[in-house]
């Protein structure tokens, strides 16, 4: 994917608003929360938020809990171009990442780096091993746990998944440039039109959603079961029957 490209002139308008749930200050409140919650240490992660033809993206390389609204980008969708850049900091190296999920009309996305879901890709990794599967070809699967209702059943579906549904999610290998991840995740999202999320091989989670509140919480949901799950592994539980 090429460089999206730059324009010119002072657009602060663009993150400049008194009211909370404002893109560019609410991406700000995400990426506090998600620090508090040990998803965005070490200024890895981060957040973007798509209203109308405007992006809104926390940058690369910044520590998550200290964001300002100054420091998001703006970016028009349909030219990819960046309306508004903040001087020091970096565009993120999640947005390939973050337009794929916009691609297929999610209005937030939301990558963490949480310890759960790391561990979640780990115990795959070692349950497949010697079997000559890929990654891609398993998913996180657990059933028969009240949080994943808070998981929607899939795009054009009405309800969220129920108790004895089956959450499947996703796992892609993790590449050495975030940037990369961006066909692996396209591909898992065509293969699982379904999912909301999808699971980095010890690295993280990718989850989108229909507006800011769906991804917010979905995360959270996902975030609640994979820790679970690593619980449920330790005392030889099993995930599903």
């Amino acid at each position: 994917m090429a460089p999206p490209e730059e324009t010119d002139g002072n657009m602060d308008h663009l993150i400049t608003d008194s009211n909370p749930e404002h893109p560019a200050n609410y991406i700000c409140t995400l990426c506090r929360n998600f620090y508090a919650l040990g998803w965005v240490s070490g200024t890895g992660g981060g957040a973007s938020i798509k209203v109308g033809d405007h992006i809104f993206i926390a940058p690369s390389g910044v520590e998550k809990e200290r964001m300002d609204p100054t420091d998001i980008f703006v970016m028009d969708y349909p030219s990819r171009s960046y309306l508004r850049k903040p001087p020091s900091f970096k565009p993120s190296a999640c947005t390939p990442l973050f337009l794929a999920a916009f691609n297929k009309g999610a209005k937030c996305c939301i990558h963490t780096h949480s310890q759960w879901a790391v561990l979640v890709t780990l115990l795959v990794e070692r349950d497949i091993a010697g079997s000559g599967k890929a990654i891609t070809d398993v998913c996180f699967e657990i059933e028969k746990i009240e949080q994943i209702k808070g998981i929607p059943k899939g795009r054009g579906k009405e309800g969220m998944l129920g108790f004895f549904d089956k959450l499947k999610v996703p796992i892609i290998p993790n590449t050495a440039h975030e940037e990369d991840l961006t066909q692996s995740l396209e591909a898992a999202m065509e293969q699982y039109p379904d999912t909301y999320a999808v699971l980095v091989l010890r690295h993280g989670l990718y989850v989108w959603g229909d507006d800011v509140a769906k991804a917010k919480t979905q995360a959270e949901s996902l975030d609640y079961v994979l820790r679970l799950a690593v619980e449920m592994r330790r005392l030889e539980l099993p995930w599903v029957d």
